[in-house]
């Protein structure tokens, strides 16, 4: 017989494994904004945000009205739905497997 306690507990064959979390190693994909300490640049920055949006909503206005004006049916712009609301939605192509 063996003598003293047992120093590890003994696992069953094919019992429970450990849950693999669903953290990614290494570095993450896509670009990093650091935020600046200066409020100066902070003011820079959303204003050259601001500018940006603004400049390309009307790029886009601009394009669907000379689109629509070459038409002689009416231009309907069809937005894509969002994917968050829709994720038990089915898609063509996928598989539910």
């Amino acid at each position: 017989m063996a003598q003293g306690s047992q120093k590890f507990k003994a696992q069953r064959p094919g019992g429970s494994k450990k849950q693999h979390q669903s953290k990614q190693k290494g570095p993450k994909k896509g670009g990093r904004a650091i935020a600046p300490k200066k409020s100066k640049v902070v003011q820079q920055q959303k204003l050259k945000k601001d500018l940006e949006v603004a400049i390309r909503n009307k790029i886009e206005q601009e394009v669907t009205q000379k689109a629509s004006s070459s038409l002689h049916k009416r231009l309907s712009v069809v937005k894509a739905p969002d994917g968050k609301g829709n994720s038990g939605a089915a898609r063509p192509g996928k598989s539910s497997k």
